[in-house]
């Protein structure tokens, strides 16, 4: 995949939060979603406030939901542990990992917040622009905002509101489980964000991609075979 330069990595925190207001300007929240052919789901997971992380990037064919391909990148973490700014500590692992990919995926979904962040650039908006592809967050906890109660069915849903904006929502994905919270990534708008977590659940709460990432980026998952791919774009 093709990987936007848009800014340099090695900055101090106080750099990192200039080029998040900056950067925030140029998410689209228009949908921008057309045909979905492969969706990718994207995890990482870290031992410990310091040292080394492994990235995921699990791509699978939709409707079907069948894997297609996963990239795992271990690598040492350069970024310190600052909240609100993990998008500098770990999108570097996950661009490794999306430039190994031979599939070009029509959709992310990002484990972690986008829009629904403090200067409303989460990770998923940073991947976003970083590859120019449809983006959305999809977190287990809130970062910031407030929501009222929801429905006990799937598919309920309720607008997540911080400082008076409504920057993602609480969706129940299954019956009787905890919901996840939905944001914008990038080129996507909110209820399309929820309609596409919602498509890509199965009998989880986790829509399917994360489900995998997440096995993948814990070194659970193997390595899926081979499959057909009905679509080949461009790189």
């Amino acid at each position: 995949m093709r990987i936007r330069q848009l800014h340099g990595w090695r900055v101090s925190p106080a750099e990192a939060r200039l080029i998040q207001r900056e950067l925030a300007s140029q998410v689209s929240t228009g949908n921008e979603i057309a045909e979905v052919h492969l969706v990718a789901g994207v995890d990482l997971a870290a031992g410990n406030r310091s040292g080394a992380a492994r990235g995921a990037v699990v791509v699978l064919q939709y409707p079907e939901l069948a894997p297609v391909e996963t990239s795992v990148v271990e690598r040492e973490l350069e970024f310190p542990y600052v909240p609100g700014l993990l998008s500098f500590r770990e999108t570097p692992v996950i661009i490794e990992a999306c430039e190994r990919l031979s599939a070009q995926p029509d959709l992310f979904l990002v484990d972690g917040q986008g829009y629904a962040h403090p200067r409303r650039f989460g990770f998923a908006c940073h991947l976003g622009l970083l590859l120019d592809v449809p983006t959305v967050g999809c977190a287990k906890s809130i970062l910031v905002g407030q929501h009222e109660e929801l429905g006990k069915e799937a598919g309920s849903r309720a607008n997540l509101i911080d400082r008076g904006e409504v920057v993602g929502a609480a969706v129940r994905t299954r019956a009787g489980v905890r919901p996840v919270y939905v944001s914008i990534g990038h080129r996507v708008d909110l209820e399309a964000a929820m309609d596409w977590v919602l498509r890509c659940c199965r009998s989880y709460r986790l829509p399917e991609p994360l489900r995998l990432a997440h096995q993948a980026a814990g070194g659970h998952l193997a390595e899926p075979a081979v499959r057909p791919v009905r679509q080949v774009r461009p790189v």
